[in-house]
């Protein structure tokens, strides 16, 4: 056998091949799913949107609650590590935080995060599950990495509270105020890039006002 057909190769190759399948799957879910919610997708539809058979989709999802969890998984996956980053970052608060609000406002007022929440919402009623696989691969993750940050700094004496859980979770509500809602409910907007600049400056100075210390400005 030569080198270039070597069994880790070979291996290789196919686990290639999968990764791009599989991909190719969680694409055509999403426009199955944008376009007919979760109750009314089916997986005979999210097959012929995908461009693959019945019988592969089923080799990858094993239902179509697989299938959403995996989709929700690879949003979050995509999209929250960067939104989150500034706190990796030696900042102060102020920055830190307004670096945070920033992406939060984009991401939630993305297209796809907007789909994913509104079809939870309206599915949750009778499909609960689905809300729970929203909640651990997205908010839960987003308000533990914020909280851990928000406990070291009141350890540094930036900033102070007694649960950095709720205060994250405060801070994340501040940053849907006005657009996200308007977003959600597919209401026109104008003066958009003015109100992000708000939203964003006013959710800092509001959560510094309660929680922030006074060298964190």
């Amino acid at each position: 056998m030569s080198e270039s057909s070597s069994p880790s190769s070979l291996t290789s190759a196919c686990t290639g091949e999968s990764e791009a399948k599989r991909e190719q799957i969680l694409k055509g879910a999403y426009n199955v799913f944008a376009e007919h919610g979760y109750e009314g997708a089916s997986m005979s539809a999210i097959a012929r949107e995908a461009g693959v058979s019945k019988g592969t989709l089923y080799n990858y999802f094993t239902n179509k609650a697989d299938l959403f969890g995996a989709f929700v998984e690879k949003c979050c996956r995509e999209k929250l590590p960067p939104a989150l980053a500034p706190v990796q970052k030696e900042a102060s608060p102020k920055e830190t935080l307004t670096a945070v609000a920033r992406a939060m406002v984009q991401l939630i007022t993305q297209p796809e995060s907007l789909m994913l929440y509104r079809m939870i919402v309206s599915e949750a009623p009778h499909f609960p599950q689905l809300a729970t696989i929203f909640w651990s691969h997205g908010p839960r993750i987003a308000i533990e990495t914020l909280s851990n940050w928000i406990r070291e700094q009141t350890q540094r004496g930036t900033l102070k509270t007694d649960d950095p859980v709720f205060a994250a979770e405060q801070f994340f509500s501040l940053c849907q105020t006005r657009i996200a809602h308007r977003k959600r409910f597919n209401m026109p907007y104008d003066n958009m890039a003015e109100d992000e600049e708000k939203v964003i400056h006013t959710s800092v100075s509001m959560f510094l006002a309660t929680y922030g210390a006074s060298i964190s400005t």
